[in-house]
């Protein structure tokens, strides 16, 4: 990389005139009203995005039985209230005219009964098992499964098996309310209509057995499912496979006695089901080599046909009803929601992984950066070179500052550094100009423009300029006395083109305040220790920056082609080949936004700005040489911790509060307050580093659960800004001149 330097007879290239249309202050202020109209939506769309990603989650989480889930098991309750008849009776409950019937499985028939699938692993094995051997199963699903793997249920009803409800997130139904019921069955039902077009009139709650087995709690379930129309299926030989006894010991339990008929039980899903999927074809041999049949329910329950042989035979299994209408339509809604939700949260959890790699890299890199910064800054030996002396400009631009810029210009005429100081008052209508010239201050000059904007009023700054050093500065910020002489050493190194300066948070007493100030010290002056060592500062701060008169005049200006013309000139002079160096030590004390709804425009248009910026200098991605080493290195980190983390960071958010209110709220606290300790850490460090008092950090758990959600929605308003091809206008924050010069740091 070639180094500029600094020619005897420095070049005086046209400034670009002032761009930008001239308004008058009623049209102005129409404009932003229009403006702030059009960004309704977009926040409204931000909103909408967040609320969006709740839901999926939530979604997923039911789906898991996260959500909603309740682990309890009844067991050795009373069955007095219970009827005998039931009791001792067969397998198939059903209630026909509300009275209680039981049917039993006839003769040297099995009923292979399946439950808690489908499972994308153990059911299309099952299912094949069954094809082979010509044999129908009664497959009870657990709704949630069904949504998760549409198809396999699909397949199932296609080659001729019968499908019954086993409820929605397999939960024991005793425990629950009536509408939970309801609830668990009839989305079951929607899942069914959605995966394969139909409805079904078997229902087997979880965690039952045989008929015995009926409570005085359970009962009135079956009761009340009887009353709608349900089958409720029991069984008389349980295979007991889910213990993984043996492929030996499965078939066994199995197996009937004395030629008896049975509905057995198996399952598909639910776990490691290796020996099932061993011991069917056993299974299935031994019955039909001692002469059984096997049919599904309905085949058992039906009178004219007391067997239904298997395959794939054309028409519905009896239990089945053809879904149509709004079930059928709000099923494939069903299905579609969770299909969502099955990519996007694997696909969010993915994307959290990355962020916490890269919210935790960017916090070690700081550290060790930063320090290596700041000792390399204090070392004994280290200087940019002689010092310098020269006098240097200062330009204020200024527009509506009657509040602030008196004690920004007293602040000035303190400087131990020789100044000028230029302040370019941009059409305000306040007597802000007025108030600058009334003061008397030596060596300040006010030059007065129709309101062109910010940009052009540096630029306009720049061509009245009259020394080859230009600091830069916001109209309500104070200036210590010995900044610009800090600011300006850096010059000494004929390569540097500009240097920025410790912007500091003045009025940090509000509770808004002393977030700010935290964010300051921690997110930006560290940010820019890193930066600098690295030799990709992207932002110089527009409350304070010097600049080569020559740097500036070299790549156009100030431009107004973004919102952050800061980053933008500071992107376009590494561009251009220049060092862009950061001064701890030349502090400026701004006045931070005073409430929410200023803070949010502000950072609204910061954010918005910066993918502006970055955009327009996205060719330096594949430029060499100096404006390659930009793209190289610093717009790839900008990307990553400006705009990619910040945007998906509340995904930490969001996992950690659905994790505390649904999975493990002790795990999930811990691991919230590791992140916060290891933020401490770095925020201490910082404020070390600035001589900072270390009492704002009391704030900063609160920062965490507030200030840092709304900066979130900050940016991904911006971001469905620029994907939406919106356009904001420069937003004048209201001035309350509370920045006064302070008696040091600390603050």
């Amino acid at each position: 990389m070639t180094t500029p330097t600094t020619p005897s007879t420095p070049p005086t290239p046209r400034v670009p005139p002032a761009r930008g249309r001239r308004r008058a202050p009623s049209r102005m202020e129409r404009a932003a009203g229009r403006a702030a109209a059009l960004q309704r939506p977009r926040v409204l769309l931000a909103l909408l995005l967040l609320l969006a990603l709740t839901c999926v989650m939530l979604l997923d989480g039911y789906l898991r039985a996260e959500v909603g889930g309740d682990q309890r098991v009844r067991t050795g309750a009373s069955a007095s209230e219970v009827p005998d008849d039931v009791l001792d009776g067969g397998p198939i409950l059903s209630f026909p005219g509300g009275q209680a019937t039981t049917v039993s499985v006839p003769d040297k028939t099995i009923v292979l009964t399946f439950d808690d699938g489908p499972d994308p692993t153990w059911t299309p094995q099952v299912l094949e098992i069954l094809e082979k051997y010509d044999v129908p199963g009664t497959f009870f699903l657990v709704g949630s499964m069904v949504s998760r793997h549409p198809g396999i249920v699909r397949d199932m009803v296609e080659q001729g098996n019968e499908v019954g409800v086993h409820t929605f997130t397999h939960i024991d139904l005793s425990y629950q309310s009536q509408a939970r019921v309801t609830r668990e069955i009839e989305q079951t039902q929607l899942a069914l209509a959605g995966a394969a077009g139909i409805t079904t009139t078997l229902f087997r709650a979880p965690y039952s057995s045989q008929t015995d087995a009926i409570d005085n709690y359970s009962w009135p379930v079956y009761e009340s499912l009887g009353e709608d129309g349900y089958t409720s299926v029991f069984i008389d030989t349980d295979s007991d496979d889910w213990k993984r006894p043996g492929v030996s010991k499965i078939v066994e339990w199995a197996t009937p006695e004395d030629g008896e008929g049975a509905s057995v039980l198996f399952h598909d899903a639910g776990g490691e089901r290796s020996q099932t999927i061993e011991a069917l074809p056993k299974y299935i041999e031994k019955m039909k080599a001692k002469g059984y049949t096997f049919t599904t329910v309905s085949g058992a329950t039906a009178e004219q046909r007391p067997q239904q042989p298997g395959g794939s035979g054309g028409g519905l299994q009896a239990a089945h009803h053809q879904a149509t209408g709004a079930t059928l339509y709000e099923g494939k809604a069903l299905i579609a929601a969770v299909a969502v939700a099955e990519w996007t949260v694997p696909a969010l959890s993915a994307g959290l992984v990355i962020v916490g790699v890269a919210v935790m890299g960017r916090f070690a890199m700081m550290l060790v950066l930063a320090r290596r910064h700041h000792r390399q800054r204090n070392r004994r030996r280290f200087g940019w070179g002689p010092p310098v002396t020269g006098p240097v400009s200062v330009i204020v631009p200024a527009y509506n500052e009657k509040e602030c810029i008196e004690a920004t210009l007293r602040s000035l005429a303190r400087s131990t550094h020789p100044i000028e100081v230029v302040v370019v008052d941009d059409g305000s209508t306040d007597g802000t100009a007025e108030l600058a010239e009334s003061l008397g201050l030596p060596g300040v000059r006010v030059v007065r423009q129709a309101n062109a904007g910010k940009p052009a009023a540096l630029d306009n700054g720049v061509r009245h300029a009259r020394y080859d050093i230009v600091v830069m500065m916001d109209g309500d910020t104070v200036f210590e006395p010995d900044t610009v002489r800090h600011l300006v050493q850096p010059f000494a190194d004929p390569a540097v083109g500009a240097v920025a300066g410790n912007a500091k948070v003045g009025n940090r007493r509000t509770l808004i305040g002393a977030w700010q100030h935290i964010e300051y010290v921690m997110g930006f002056n560290l940010d820019r220790r890193m930066y600098d060592l690295l030799r990709c500062m992207p932002t110089i701060p527009g409350a304070i920056g010097a600049f080569r008169r020559e740097a500036v005049l070299q790549v156009g200006g100030m431009s107004d082609d973004t919102l952050a013309e800061d980053t933008d000139i500071t992107i376009a002079l590494h561009r251009a080949g220049w060092r862009v160096v950061y001064e701890e030590h030349a502090r400026a004390w701004t006045e931070a936004p005073g409430s929410l709804g200023q803070l949010w425009s502000q950072r609204y248009r910061w954010s918005y700005g910066t993918m502006q910026a970055l955009w327009k200098h996205r060719r330096s991605l594949t430029d060499r040489g100096p404006s390659g080493r930009f793209g190289r290195v610093g717009m790839p980190l900008v990307v990553l911790f400006q705009v990619v983390t910040p945007v998906f960071a509340p995904l930490i958010d969001v996992f950690t509060v659905y994790s505390m209110v649904f999975v493990d709220f002790r795990a999930a606290l811990l691991a919230w307050l590791a992140v916060l300790a290891v933020q401490l850490v770095c925020a201490a460090y910082a404020f070390r580093l600035d001589g900072e008092k270390y009492r704002y950090l009391l704030m900063m758990p609160l920062q965490q659960l507030a200030y840092r959600q709304m900066m979130y929605l900050v940016l991904i308003h911006s971001c469905v800004t620029a994907l939406t091809g919106g356009r904001l206008r420069w937003q004048k924050l209201k001035r309350t001149g509370e920045v006064g010069t302070p008696a040091g740091t600390g603050g």
